[in-house]
Parts: structure tokens; sequence; C-alpha cells
């Protein structure tokens, strides 16, 4: 289990500095997340392939079973879903139970911070002041001294803002432990994306920019049958940064990738389904272990702290 360093950091910090960071009055910061706090919660069901068990032998990947999961805006809920600069995140939950896991990914391959302290100074370096707007002489003077936190931002600045929930490319940032049906263990990184081409927004869509863009877009596609996700593995090389979740891999883009299965959503779920409880990173079936990174390791714990709040 990873140790936190000495500093000023702790998951409880994070979750309070997310809050407020999203713009979360005090009196309401207990009934809402941290972090992609705006969503719509979805069913499905997951189709194991036959090469799953190459990568690993965790029943949640192996076996078919019902999927609850949950498209997601990151940052401040009152955000338009058509900015470029925003998150998009997918939530889901394969298996039984005793063999669940809660797989978290988000429309970019890195985290914005490699260590609990990076991540707290990130988020208090963009706090809004008196003018309701950060200090951006602050912000820059943070970023030049820790480059790295820059890695998410230009990710997401280079490609067209995503035009659907069901359209877009999801990443798992963490580096995971997976052990094949032979006993072969190896690390991971897990991708979700869309049967078909990501999906950018048409000329009128990007004009219009409604609020509620992406959501309209899902129930339509659902109403229509055509959403499904594959679950990919990235295999990892020798010498990979398993360590740091602001680096990507080497040729990151080009690896050799094995898809374990393909979500298919079939319906809209009520959002108090997935708001009752949390998809902890945590809960994983054997065949799948804990990525050794702080971040995930400050995560596991962040997520339940943050549903403790809402409660």
């Amino acid at each position: 289990m990873v140790q936190f360093p000495a500093g000023a950091a702790t998951p409880a910090s994070i979750v309070d500095a997310l809050n407020a960071l999203a713009g979360h009055p005090p009196r309401v910061r207990s009934r809402v997340r941290a972090s992609f706090a705006e969503g719509r919660c979805v069913r499905g069901t997951y189709i194991p392939s036959d090469r799953a068990a190459e990568i690993t032998r965790s029943q949640s990947f192996t076996k078919p079973s019902r999927v609850l999961a949950r498209f997601s805006v990151g940052g401040d809920p009152k955000v338009v879903d058509i900015d470029s600069g925003v998150l998009r995140g997918f939530s889901f939950r394969l298996g039984g139970e005793d063999h669940r896991s809660d797989m978290v990914l988000q429309s970019a391959p890195v985290h914005f911070a490699r260590t609990l302290d990076q991540m707290l100074a990130y988020v208090k370096a963009r706090m809004p002041g008196p003018s309701g707007k950060p200090n951006m002489k602050k912000v820059k003077a943070f970023s030049a001294a820790n480059p790295e936190t820059l890695h998410q931002a230009n990710y997401i600045a280079a490609l067209p803002p995503p035009g659907s929930f069901a359209g877009t490319t999801y990443w798992g940032v963490h580096a995971f432990p997976a052990t094949s049906s032979k006993g072969e263990t190896r690390f991971i990184k897990f991708k979700v994306a869309p049967v078909g081409a990501d999906v950018t927004p048409t000329g009128d869509q990007a004009r219009a920019k409604s609020a509620d863009f992406l959501y309209d877009d899902l129930k339509n596609r659902i109403a229509k049958g055509d959403v499904r996700l594959n679950v990919m593995a990235l295999l990892d090389r020798p010498g990979d940064p398993v360590m740091d979740v602001t680096s990507r891999w080497p040729d990151e883009d080009a690896r050799e990738t094995v898809r374990l299965g393909t979500i298919v959503i079939t319906g809209v779920e009520a959002n108090e389904a997935c708001d009752a409880s949390i998809f902890n990173p945590a809960t994983l079936a054997e065949g799948i272990a804990h990525p050794p990174d702080e971040i995930f390791a400050a995560r596991r714990a962040a997520y339940v702290i943050s549903l403790g709040k809402r409660r």
C-alpha cells in the first residue's frame, strides 16, 4: 500500500479544495461530488471477448454481466457541455457481488498532478480571488515550476471537443497489475473507445452550446440502440513509467492492445441509482490489482470521504 509522504495534502483536504474550486457553497458541499458533479446514470450489459483471459483472470472482465455506468462532465456543474477545455468522465461497474469491479475513466490519458501535495497546490493556485477569477500570475508561476501539470490540459486543447458521450474515448490514467488465467502478471492501462469513430460536434451543435447537449445526444443514441464501447487493455513494455500518472507510456497510441470486451448501453437509469453509492476504484475483483502510484491511493480514500459528505 502506498504511504503518503509528510506534507500538507490529505485525501480529505483534496476533496474540500475540489469542492471549493468548483464553486459549491459550504452549505451544499456535502450534497455534491467533489468532481464530475454533473452526470447521467445508464445501464447496460458487458460481453467479454475470447481474449480477455489472456490478460486477466478477473471474472469481472471474463464473464458476461450487467453494467451500471455514469457519463459526466468535469469541473463546475454549470459548465457548458461543449467547452473544449473540460474533461468528460465515464465510470462503470461490472460483475456480480462476488467479483465486482469499478472503473473510473476520463477523456484524457493523464492526470493533472503526480503527487498529492502537487495536486493540492495545483487546485489552490486556481482558486478564485475577490474578483471571482483566479490570479493568472499565480497560475502561470505554478505551471512554470510544475510543467508536468500541463500535460492534461495540453492534450485536451489539441483535440476538438467531444460531440457525444457515446463517441468519446476514455482513459484510465493508472497502470494496473493484471494477472492472466496462466498466472502471468503485467501492467496494463484501460482504454474505453466507441465502436466506430469518435464524434465531434457539427457547426450548428458547436454554435448552440446547449448546457444539456451531450445528455440529449446520449438519450437519443440509447433510444436508437447504438451505444457500444469497447473495453481495451494497453499492454506494458519494460521501463514504462507506472508511478507517474502525468506521463504517457512511450508511443502509447501505437501500443499493442487487447479488447477485453464490449459494453452495450441499453437504457437510462435514475441518477439516484448511481448517486446512492460510488464507483470506487479500489473495488477490483481478483485478477486486477491496485496500481502502485500515490494518486490512486489518494483516490481510493477521497471517493469514500466524498460519499460520506453527501450522505
